[in-house]
């Protein structure tokens, strides 16, 4: 008599982890690389009383824009953006601090939808935000490190402001003509 065996159907499962793929990378450090480019020869010649733009932060906005990257991927984009702003001049290791608080805010924010009509605001929200929040921790941490009167905080607020501002008007304006050359196709 055969002994029946009792067969069960073994399936493997492979989830994939939804990562940043190459292209995505490539894409963050050529802006990257550009923001740095442009705050160097740019950014000097765009001064209005000490507002200009901050291109480096600019170019993360948009790059964590059009890659949507999760939050670790953002603060790792903002920590790399960090590292190239150690390139200039200013006090050493704080922007590791205000890029990436700048960036996490940045990549929360892009699962937001802000739309006025048809007009679709979220870069621009996102982006003036994300450099608020690291203009505002940068001069937090440089006035705790230099042990400045809280008197700095209030001359910084429209340096601040203002490029907050530029940075939104760079992005808001850069962001649907990226992403129609990256042939972008999404629900904005």
């Amino acid at each position: 008599m055969e002994k029946m065996q009792n067969v069960e159907k073994r399936e493997l499962k492979v989830s994939s982890k939804n990562s940043v793929s190459i292209k995505s990378l490539i894409l963050i450090g050529v802006l990257l690389a550009a923001g740095a480019v442009l705050k160097y020869f740019v950014g000097t010649m765009i001064n209005i009383g000490g507002v200009k733009p901050n291109f480096i932060i600019a170019m993360y906005c948009l790059g964590i824009l059009l890659i949507k990257p999760n939050l670790y991927e953002g603060a790792i984009i903002g920590l790399l953006a960090g590292a190239i702003s150690q390139f200039f001049p200013g006090t050493p290791y704080l922007n590791f601090l205000s890029e990436l608080a700048g960036a996490v805010v940045m990549t929360l924010m892009i699962k937001l939808t802000i739309k006025v009509g048809n007009v679709y605001l979220t870069p621009a929200v996102s982006t003036f935000v994300s450099t608020v929040v690291s203009g505002t921790v940068f001069v937090t941490f440089l006035i705790i490190v230099l042990d400045a009167a809280i008197a700095t905080l209030a001359a910084y607020i429209p340096i601040v402001l203002g490029t907050a501002i530029i940075n939104t008007v760079i992005v808001q304006i850069l962001y649907v003509p990226l992403k129609l050359a990256l042939k972008q196709n999404d629900s904005e």
